[in-house]
């Protein structure tokens, strides 16, 4: 029996050490769980296991509650749904923003400037849609209107989102100079992750091959210290990565 009980206990702290040699924990775990496999196993399995299991199982449920709530059409469905039922203010925003995720730009766009032509027509949430919403339909010139329009009337909204939907626009309207003037600004001031991927992404655009190399290494060291939550939240603007630079020659 005794045997059978310390063979039990050296599964147990072989069990544990493999997770700790996966995990990366520091070496003296692997001292304690096989000097001491008992007491070894249950510190270890308090301490370092536990945690780690619960904190994989938060981010799992994370993740899927964020994919679930990420559901384009579903989402359109019921803002449609809520808006036909009660055109309030409140549904016809949830309305356009729904549609310019689902894909669907000119609906949104259409939504968003009968918004602006009544009592909204100075809120800066509806104009900010406005720019995001006719710039995805590639109206750029309109976008630039609306984000100049909302820098005039405040300086301090939203100043990372504006500074890079008007950088885009330049772009758009064939305004170079400007629009890396603008992206400039923004990853100088801002420093985010977003800001350098579309600056990157102008980059490559703009044929700018050894900026763009510059700031594909700092967005790689970046997310090479993601988890897989943070990864999959930043998966569309990671596709228009990897889109704009499938042109890009390698380093030589």
């Amino acid at each position: 029996m005794s045997i059978l009980v310390i063979g039990l206990h050296v599964l147990i702290a072989i069990f544990f050490a493999v997770h700790a040699i996966r995990s990366r924990q520091q070496v003296p775990w692997l001292l304690i769980l096989f000097m001491i496999p008992l007491l070894g196993a249950l510190l270890y399995y308090v301490g370092v296991y536990l945690p780690s299991w619960r904190r994989e199982q938060r981010d799992r449920k994370s993740a899927a509650g964020a994919a679930q709530a990420f559901d384009p059409v579903r989402a359109l469905h019921d803002a449609q749904a809520a808006f036909d039922f009660a055109p309030t203010a409140h549904n016809q925003m949830r309305l356009a923003n729904a549609q310019l995720q689902a894909g669907d730009a000119e609906a949104a766009a259409a939504t968003f400037g009968a918004f602006l032509q009544g009592a909204f027509a100075n809120d800066p949430d509806i104009r900010l849609g406005a720019a995001r919403a006719t710039l995805a339909c590639g109206r750029h010139a309109e976008a630039i209107a609306h984000l100049e329009d909302l820098r005039r009337a405040d300086p301090d909204y939203r100043p990372e989102q504006t500074t890079l939907l008007l950088a885009r626009a330049l772009a758009g309207v064939g305004r170079p100079a400007d629009a890396r003037a603008e992206f400039e600004a923004a990853v100088k001031r801002h420093g985010s992750f977003e800001a350098k991927a579309e600056f990157a992404i102008w980059a490559a655009q703009a044929r700018e091959f050894q900026l763009a190399h510059r700031l594909q290494n700092q967005l790689h060291s970046t997310m090479d210290r993601w988890d897989r939550h943070t990864h999959a939240m930043n998966l569309p603007l990671i596709r228009r990565l990897e889109a704009a630079f499938a042109e890009v020659p390698r380093h030589r």
